[in-house]
């Protein structure tokens, strides 16, 4: 059988008799799956979750393909310093030598590229020139919050390479429509090239009832950042209309938390804002345990894993309509928008709902419908398996 362990043409195949047939086509179809994941599972931020939510449930069939998650960055720490860069180099080096030494050997059929702007540009460009040299078919996976962007800024050189890697990509993936279209266009695909897979996360069944009305507890789980309405957020917690409510928010995530703890301190509300840091899964679960409504007023976003958690929990979402979060939330039916870095509007859905615990308990039950009706990771695991296995 081991004579057979490599790349087989049609025209070998059609010369074999049946039982070889049949241990060629199983050699053909069978291989690793590599996932080029940066920060892989644990420091992969929101793609990293994703992935890992994706094996969690094919790991429950036990069926094929198998999958090797491959870190092409590394852990983010010290970002900017030349520990850091150095640290990313090297990481990116081992991954470009796996991609072509697994290819080489057979070991693997197919690579899963995730892929955003910035640096992730410049090194998935690399690693997909070295998968087409040793002949391995490679997906794209676009999870940036406006790649369309990402494009039009760069070199006319740049765009050049980023078409031909996008045309002869096996399969493109975006997270939702406005992405699909707006590249379709840019970089010039043909009808099928490109497709939208939504995020989705696991059910952390049994979730929480909402409870009496009392203390309101908002929680909001991402990078303390700007871009994820950070300051919007802590100025709409501090305003008039929230001083005279009983409330408490988390703001769990990493990024800048000194400088946002002395915000909320110079707002006058550091007693009821808790910034725990970075969590893992099960400080995740806890958070989400404890809250009564999600809160991320996001300036930009491709389809934030935050506001999917947030359904699955069973929580009214409160959020803005950027991204795919529009083929997500139905307003005021399983949530809310407000327009991105508007104070004033940010503080009047907090009130409502603060206010209002029928309304909280109205969107929640929505939330959760709308999760287990579209965003379950199971149905996303099997979708993904069933198209890896025709690239394959």
């Amino acid at each position: 059988m081991s004579t057979y362990n490599h790349c087989v043409g049609e025209q070998e195949l059609n010369q074999a008799p049946e039982l070889t047939k049949a241990i060629l086509r199983q050699n053909v179809t069978s291989g690793t799956v590599l996932l080029l994941c940066p920060g892989g599972i644990e420091n992969g931020g929101g793609i990293g979750r994703q992935m890992g939510y994706f094996l969690k449930e094919h790991e429950k069939k036990g069926s094929k393909p198998a999958y090797k998650i491959i870190d092409t960055r590394g852990p983010r720490f010290l970002d900017g310093s030349v520990l850091y860069t150095c640290l990313a180099v090297g990481y990116f080096v081992v991954s470009l030598l796996q991609v072509i030494l697994t290819r080489i050997s057979g070991r693997s059929r197919l690579a899963h590229i995730n892929i955003a702007g910035r640096g992730s540009t410049v090194r998935k460009l690399v690693l997909c020139m070295a998968a087409r040299c040793v002949g391995m078919p490679y997906l794209l996976h676009v999870h940036d919050y406006n790649y369309a962007e990402e494009y039009e800024r760069r070199s006319a050189l740049t765009r050049f390479f980023m078409r031909q890697t996008f045309r002869t990509a096996a399969k493109i993936l975006v997270l939702g429509s406005r992405e699909q279209n707006a590249l379709s266009t840019l970089m010039q695909l043909p009808p099928g090239k490109i497709a939208v897979l939504h995020n989705a996360v696991p059910d952390p069944r049994p979730v929480k009832v909402m409870g009496p009305p009392g203390e309101c507890r908002f929680v909001f789980l991402g990078y303390l950042s700007e871009r994820k309405g950070l300051p919007e957020l802590l100025h709409a917690l501090g305003s008039s209309p929230l001083r005279g409510r009983r409330w408490r928010a988390v703001l769990a995530g990493g990024g800048p938390i000194d400088e946002y703890r002395r915000l909320a301190t110079e707002l006058g509300i550091a007693e009821r804002v808790e910034f725990p840091g970075w969590l893992d899964q099960r400080g995740v679960r806890a958070v989400y345990e404890a809250a009564d409504v999600l809160v991320l007023p996001s300036h930009a976003e491709g389809l934030a894993m935050a506001v999917l958690e947030g359904l699955s929990y069973g929580l009214p979402v409160i959020t803005t309509p950027v991204g795919a979060h529009t083929e997500v939330i139905d307003p005021e039916v399983s949530g809310l928008f407000v327009p991105a870095g508007d104070v004033a509007a940010l503080a009047t859905a907090l009130v409502r709902v603060n206010d209002d615990l029928a309304l909280r308990v109205r969107l929640g039950a929505a939330a959760r419908r709308r999760f287990l009706e579209k965003f379950h990771v199971r149905a996303y695991a099997e979708q993904l398996v069933r198209l890896h296995e025709s690239l394959v």
